[in-house]
């Protein structure tokens, strides 16, 4: 395995995965958790930040100097002066997209029959070929995440705060894949600097299927996950010595499901479609995962990657819908306790890598029987912690809440 020789600047590098609304949430909680149980690491002037998907989301804002306890407060809270990150965000039907689909069956259905007659095709043929065409009539995205983007260009506006790569203090990447060309671009790099960084995180997560491509400079992109799942190496490219990684896909290990009373029984399948999907997608990126980390100490000698992920038995964050607004609270004060019960578990084996760099774990949060998120961002009385509903809001919560009764 060939061994990167990159200039050795002693930099700190953040990688964050993708993961959709209920990754970002749990991304801020467990870097809530880490802020509070690391000294000498300030999250939100990391020097070296790289973001996929939802991944990119956060990251932007941090690498804008959001904090993690700022992060925290806005997506369960009325920040003052500040728009309030909510899930539905990313759940804004793509209509554009239908209309433009629909407008082109018309057109589809005389060439097809136009080229049958042309060539004297036998029905069978006809059938197939009026299939093939109807096809390019299918929407190539459910929902439209320019909300998204619009979102991330008025958070950008505050006094402080930037939509501009290049006026960032910290080296700010977002991954996203080239649709033709099949490749990673990693936009915040040379060539790619003179995007908006909110139009290039609406580029990183455009997923296929969930969102139309996002087209920028003639060229169209989709969610950078296609091809890596955390592009850590970005940041090892880029001089870090420490990449700190953060990865809230994992597939769910169901063995002890039904014992804890999350299952009636202890497959997936009675679930219906959506979970098998997800357990598939979630299984495929966590297989690539492994591979790329396990290259890294190959490839970058004298460099450490340290990933925090969900456990396998956590049905907390697989079997949640994150658009409640009941459940969103719930994620991130799950990622939140879990990661300080991880760091904990895993202390004797951070702990030296960590020190390599300047780090240190608190013991005395680290020993502590609880642990309080609320109470860590100014969020003590539950009072606090109340956002008001929108009707939009309470119109999405409530379809979402009978599509689950739907579905079992």
């Amino acid at each position: 395995m060939q061994v990167i020789d990159h200039e050795r600047t002693g930099a700190v590098g953040l990688a964050l995965a993708g993961g959709g609304p209920e990754g970002a949430v749990y991304e801020i909680g467990a870097l809530r958790a880490l802020d509070d149980a690391m000294s000498g690491i300030n999250f939100s002037e990391v020097p070296i930040i790289v973001g996929v998907s939802a991944g990119a989301f956060v990251g932007s804002c941090l690498a804008n100097g959001i904090s993690t306890a700022h992060l925290v407060r806005s997506v369960i809270h009325e920040e003052p002066g500040e728009h309030p990150f909510r899930p539905e965000l990313f759940m804004t039907p793509a209509v554009r997209e239908f209309v433009k689909r629909g407008i082109s069956i018309p057109k589809l259905i005389f060439e097809s029959i136009g080229h049958s007659l042309k060539e004297g095709e036998p029905p069978g043929d006809f059938i197939t070929s009026m299939v093939n065409r109807l096809g390019r009539a299918l929407p190539v995205g459910m929902f439209d995440n320019r909300p998204l983007r619009k979102y991330l260009e008025s958070v950008f506006s505050a006094t402080g705060r930037t939509n501009n790569f290049r006026e960032l203090s910290t080296q700010l990447y977002v991954v996203a894949a080239d649709l033709d060309a099949g490749e990673a671009i990693r936009f915040g790099d040379e060539g790619f600097q003179d995007i908006p960084i909110s139009l290039a995180v609406q580029a990183s997560t455009a997923l296929p299927g969930l969102y139309p491509p996002v087209e920028i400079n003639g060229r169209f992109y989709v969610d950078g996950v296609l091809l890596k799942t955390l592009h850590a190496s970005v940041a090892l490219d880029k001089g870090a010595e420490l990449v700190i990684c953060v990865n809230p896909l994992v597939p769910v290990d169901t063995d002890g499901a039904v014992e804890q009373g999350v299952m009636k029984r202890g497959n997936l399948l009675d679930r219906g479609m959506p979970t098998v999907l997800s357990q598939t997608f979630r299984t495929l990126i966590y297989s690539r995962l492994g591979t790329g980390l396990a290259a890294y100490q190959d490839r970058y000698e004298g460099a450490d990657v340290v990933l925090f992920e969900p456990r396998r038995d956590d049905y907390t964050m697989f079997f949640r819908n994150v658009f409640s607004f009941s459940a969103r609270q719930e994620v991130c004060e799950h990622a939140y306790q879990s990661t300080m019960e991880i760091l904990s578990d895993r202390r004797e084996e951070l702990a030296p890598i960590l020190a390599r760099h300047g780090i240190t774990l608190r013991e005395d949060m680290l020993d502590r029987p609880t642990h309080d998120l609320w109470e860590s961002v100014g969020l003590g009385d539950p009072s606090d912690r109340i956002m008001p509903s929108t009707v939009t809001t309470r119109d999405l919560r409530d379809a979402l809440d009978e599509l689950d009764e739907m579905l079992g």
